[in-house]
Order: structure tokens, then sequence, then C-alpha cells
């Protein structure tokens, strides 16, 4: 999901914008452009790599965990009984505990609201971070492996920096305090190899596997350099295995050889493009077999976590779906505006573990003691992180793991009680002053006391649900042998398989070759089932029920599978060449970015999310959910603003 990547969602534009000339756009790292030529440092490493020893298998670890993880056992239960049934503890043993800032949720949003309340109230005030979950980072999880003394590294969820130079002041200005200023964002990029296209390398090789009666066929080459009509792309597509005349179609609409909308008027085809969805065009007027369809739809999932039959034509075309080339006047006239959204996209920058170590140090730099010998971002991703110093009585601020917020009340109007369970005991402790840096549609039931039209705000929007998966493997030679880093594979269950970042920074050693051990990186979006039923926010809510309905072995079942196909035939034996599994369950990912198929535009200050944030004595909210936009600075900026409400005068 950020990526659900991601930094997820990125550039959220109303279609009026459009119409002035600004390009709406999605975060999603397969529509972020080349970057420059940069000299690969990290491509060939001298020496003899560093060792790593693996955690002591009885100290608390979490990012080494595998099986299901993400939204684990023990992490929603407490949640969901509230939530679905309104069941909660009775009495709560208060603790001797008493906080100037209780952060319910140690996502980025909450880490950020807790740096920003101690850079203005200063290091001494005490704070409680608490979260759900038994690591810290929300979306932003890393995912460690050990093998031969080798640390392999990979992302559970939030992936990258996009654009960290276009942040807001505060956003900015927490950047700077934890490290990651100009000049690291700049060494960033030299320590990403120039063949990364996790990295942004969009010209590098990048494929399409598509299955078949013996298994998948498998294409490197540039598949995003073919949807958009780029050089070679008919040659391309007359690969792939799908009946010619179908080709035919792809090459058609891929280089826009005609105008799909052409017997329309400009305000027709304006009224079309906006309350048609992406699919109903491809069958309607492409022509092309509904079999195609999850081919067409393979960008969107990723960009959006949503398929064309949520996405309306324009939606589709300016977050990733292929078709700009085929409509015309909209081609003509929004080619300089797409150049411009591509152009801004040029700046995009990742840690190994994506934007967990960006979490990781926002914690450091609040809890100095798990990390004490941690230099700051250059060596991030290699320091070994202690995470019994997370909740020490003798340090002002703390964070407490696997505790599940389930009330805050405001009291007499001079504090706030916040009741949580942890570990199966009812727990109270008290503070100044509280912020929500959680799901938005379960702070109803946290705060039962809100306005009624504040918690129909909350409750509107639904996250897009995600899986993501890494897979540990002996060695890279089979997947060496693909030809490219990263496929798309729009008819399997994991529609993205790529190799795990290979940056090295933050002191991070990738692999030097396919004779190491490797991670690979799958995606799953459970979106891609859904037709023309109910809106999309009910399609999200059947896409979460998937997601947790699926138990691990299922998903363990469908990796082995996928990846034995894809890469059988390269000797590759998945009983043999699988080390581990992790699956990272992402049922409430990126923010509800508001559907033209579905909402209204609102106007400024009336629409759910701003309602939804409104400010309730001495208990705001913070999250990507209240700015509708899911992006890491968006929750930095949610922080600012719920930090600057409760200090109002300070």
């Amino acid at each position: 999901m950020q990526s659900i990547w991601r930094s997820q969602l990125a550039i959220q534009v109303t279609r009026r914008d459009f119409l002035n000339g600004v390009a709406i756009g999605a975060g999603g790292i397969l529509l972020q452009s080349c970057g420059g030529d940069l000299e690969p440092s990290a491509k060939l490493l001298p020496g003899v790599p560093t060792q790593f020893s693996p955690p002591d298998a009885s100290a608390y670890y979490p990012p080494t965990l595998t099986g299901m993880r993400g939204s684990h056992e023990g992490s929603f239960e407490v949640a969901h009984a509230l939530a679905w049934r309104g069941e909660k503890p009775s009495q709560y043993k208060p603790l001797d505990e008493h906080y100037d800032l209780v952060v319910v949720g140690a996502g980025m949003s909450g880490l950020a609201a807790a740096h920003f309340y101690q850079k203005k109230m200063g290091p001494d005030a005490r704070i409680l971070i608490m979260d759900n979950h038994d690591d810290f980072g929300g979306h932003a999880k890393r995912n460690e492996f050990h093998q031969g003394g080798r640390m392999m590294l990979s992302l559970g969820g939030a992936q990258n920096l996009m654009n960290p130079d276009s942040y807001s002041k505060a956003a900015s200005s927490l950047m700077r305090a934890i490290g990651i200023d100009e000049g690291f964002i700049t060494s960033m990029g030299a320590n990403t190899p120039a063949d990364q296209f996790l990295g942004g390398e969009m010209t590098e090789p990048n494929g399409i596997s598509l299955p078949g009666p013996d298994g998948h066929t498998t294409l490197a080459g540039s598949w995003l350099a073919t949807i958009f009509g780029g050089e070679g792309y008919e040659k391309y597509v007359r690969t792939l295995p799908v009946p010619s005349s179908e080709q035919d179609k792809f090459i058609d609409f891929f280089g826009g050889k005609r105008d799909f909308l052409d017997d329309m008027s400009l305000s027709k085809t304006w009224k079309y493009i906006n309350t048609v969805s992406y699919n109903r065009f491809l069958l309607d007027r492409v022509k092309l077999d509904e079999t195609s369809l999850p081919v067409m739809n393979s960008i969107l999932v990723h960009n959006t976590g949503m398929s064309g039959w949520n996405l309306s034509v324009l939606e589709a075309i300016t977050q990733g779906g292929p078709g700009i080339n085929s409509l015309g006047w909209l081609a003509r006239t929004s080619a300089s505006i797409v150049g411009a959204f591509i152009d801004s996209l040029l700046n995009v920058k990742m840690f190994p573990d994506g934007n967990a170590s960006v979490a990781r140090l926002i914690v450091q730099n609040l809890v100095p003691a798990v990390a004490p010998d941690m230099q700051g971002p250059e060596d991030v991703a290699v320091a070994r992180f202690n995470y019994d110093a997370l909740d020490r009585a003798n340090q002002p601020t703390r964070i407490r793991l696997n505790s599940t917020v389930v009330g805050a009340r405001e009291i007499d109007g001079k504090h706030v009680e916040v009741d949580y369970v942890q570990k199966g005991q009812a727990l109270r402790v008290t503070a100044d002053h509280c912020v929500m840096a959680c799901y938005n549609a379960l702070i109803p039931h946290l705060c039962p006391e809100l306005p009624e039209a504040q918690k129909e705000g909350l409750q509107y929007g639904v996250k897009t649900p995600f899986v993501y998966a890494n897979v540990q493997l002996d060695n890279g030679l089979a997947y060496d042998k693909l030809g490219a880093q990263i496929f798309q594979c729009p008819h399997d269950p994991f529609q993205w398989v790529s190799s795990a970042p290979g940056m090295s920074v933050g002191g991070y050693e990738p692999p030097r070759g396919p004779d190491d051990p490797m991670v690979v990186f799958m995606m799953n979006s459970p979106m891609t089932e859904g037709q023309e039923q109910g809106s999309g926010r009910d399609q999200l809510r059947m896409g979460r029920h998937r997601v947790y309905s699926t138990p691990f072995a299922t998903y363990e079942q469908q990796i082995r599978d996928q990846l034995q196909s894809m890469l059988g035939q390269h000797g590759f034996n998945h009983e043999r060449d699988i080390r581990a599994i992790t699956v990272n369950r992402i049922p409430h990912g990126y923010s509800y970015p508001y559907l033209a198929l579905d909402d209204p535009e609102w106007e400024k200050g009336e629409a759910p999310h701003e309602i939804g944030r409104a400010q309730f004595g001495r208990i705001s909210i913070a999250n990507t959910d209240s700015e509708a936009i899911a992006l890491m600075d968006a929750a930095f900026d949610a922080a600012w603003r719920a930090i600057e409400e409760q200090t109002a005068g300070k």
C-alpha cells in the first residue's frame, strides 16, 4: 500500500483542475519516469561482504518474523470486536502514567506527531505512542532475512520518497531533522544502481509474464514502453501469447492508430471519459476481449490498488492505464501536461526496506536508546534496533506496541483518558492532549461523543487493500535468467513480481550477483475481480474481506505455484530453493482518494475527510485519511496540523 505505496497515491487533483491544465497522477512507482544516468556505485561491491548475524532467537525483533505479517494475528481482534459488535472491556486498571501527549498509532503520522510535539514543547515533553501491531511504522514495515552471514532487506508496505524537494515546510523540516537533507538525497541517487527499476530507472528492462499450458511465457524487454506506444512496441506485442486478432487491437490502442471516441463532440467526449469506467471503454469502444482487461489494468492495480472497473477513463489514463495516444483531442491537448507530470516524477528515491527506514529514523530520533550507535540515514538500514528500549519508564517518549486503544474521551475539559487493551489486560492512561493517528473509520468507535456529521465524514472513505509478499530464495540463478528485474503478471494472484530493492543506501549491501541469496518481492491487489457491481467503496470492502479471509497457507501455495511456473524452466525448484515466505497483509491500505464514478466534487471544506478531521477539544486527528492522499508527506502534514491545533497559543 503508502504505495496501501506506497508513498502510494500521489497527486490528488480534481477533474476541474485538469481542465485548468494540471495533471492528475498516481504515486505508484511504475509511472515514475527515468532518472538521470547515475554512476552505479553499488552495482559491483568489491571485497568480502559484511557479515551480519541474525538477531538472537530470544530477542523481540519483529522484522525477521515470517509467515503472516502486516495485519497479523493478535493485532486486529480487539478492534474488530469493538467496531463490529460494540464489545470492549467494562473496567480498566488506571496506570500511574500521565503524559503531555498520547498518540494513537505508530505509523508515519503518529511518529511525526510525536516529533512535532517534542520539537515545539521541548525534549522533556512526556509522550506515549501506542499501536496495535507488534512493530512500528504502520504500512512502512521492514522485512529482514538472513542467510550465510548475509542480510537481505525488502519492504512490507510503503515504498519510496516521491519528490522530496516538493514537501511542505513542515514535512521538509522533519526530514532534515532525521538527516534526510538535500545532500543525503543526492547520495541516495548515487547509491542506486542504474539498473534499478524500483529506484525509478524506467528505461531498464521490465516485462510481462502470462500463464500458459506449459508454464508462463515471460518476456523481458520494456513492457512499460510498449503500452505507451514506445519504439518497437509492435514487435513486442507480436510476441505476446494472445490471438493475433487481439494483438492487432493492442497495437492500434497502444500506438494511437485511431481515435476511439472520434464520433463524439468535445463536450460529449469530456462527459464520457468522466462518467464511464475504463474497462467499459475497453470493451465497448476498443472492442477488447474481456480476457485482455487484466493486461490493460496491470499498471493501474499497482498505482492505485483499483481496477479499470473502479476508475473513469480519465482517471485510468492519467494514473497509468494505456490509451492516452488513442483519445484524439485529449491526447493532443494534454501532451504537454502529461510531459510535465512525468518530469515531476523524476525525483524518486528509495531505501532498501522502503519507508521503513524513515520510520526507524524518526523512532531513533524520539527514543535514542533503541539504536544509540546509529549515525543516521547513512547506516539506518543496517543498524541494530533494540525493541526493549521503546517503552522504558525513564525516558520522555515511549512507544508501546501490541496495545489496541478502545476509547478516548475528554474529562472536564482538562485532560484525556485513553483506554487500551494489551495482552488481554484492560488499562488506562491520561494525558493533556491526544492525537488520533489511526484508521479514520475506527475513530467514531473510540470517540462516540463526536458529532454525528463528523462520524459520517470519518467513516465515508474505505481504504484500499493490498498484500505484499517477500520470498527468500537460496540464490538468484533462475531469476537472473528471466532477463529483467520486474514483471507484470496480470492473470496471476500476485500481479507484480520483482527482485527486492537493490540499493546500497543506509549502509546496506545488496546481492552482488545471481550466486548470492536473493529476495523476490510480490504484490497482490484483490480488486481485480471486481465488476460493475456496487460502488468503488463497496468493492473495496469486498477486497478487504478477501484479504482477511485468505489464510497464509493459500497465499503460500499461490506464491509457490506462480514462481515455479515462471522460473521452473530455468532450473528452479520451489521445494528446494525457497527458504522463507513473509506475507504482509494490508487490508486497510491506501487512503480513499474519491472516485469520479461515485463521488461528487465537494466544495472546499465540505469533503468527508475535511469534516471528519475537525478538532474535538483536546483530541485531534492526523493520518493520510484526513488528507485523502496516501503519501508520506501528507501523513507528516496531517501530524503538523494536529499538533498545531493542540498547542495553539503555547
